[in-house]
């Protein structure tokens, strides 16, 4: 799944043209050089037509620094719960 990032609290689905997003959790891969990060537990809105998700931009910085964190200490493979920022 690619990262879609959203602005917008109240927003149709840009992918179906015909559902409405609502609040809710998704479970994002990451990939890159050699590490999977699996975030479960992520806030996003989901398209309630197709099930396309979005995730916001504070959110998406959050898990880029995560994976960032991940890679650098060597992991391959991980599984983690979405933590907020403090």
């Amino acid at each position: 799944m690619a990262l879609r990032i959203y602005e917008e609290k109240d927003m149709k689905c840009v992918i179906c043209k015909h559902g409405e997003t609502a609040d809710g959790f998704v479970t994002v891969t990451l990939e890159r050089e050699g590490l999977t990060l699996v975030v479960k537990k992520v806030p996003a809105r989901v398209c309630q037509n197709c099930g396309e998700e979005y995730i916001d931009d504070a959110v998406a910085s959050q898990l880029f620094r995560t994976a960032e964190e991940a890679a650098k200490s060597g992991a391959e493979f991980d599984v983690r719960h979405y933590l907020k920022a403090a």
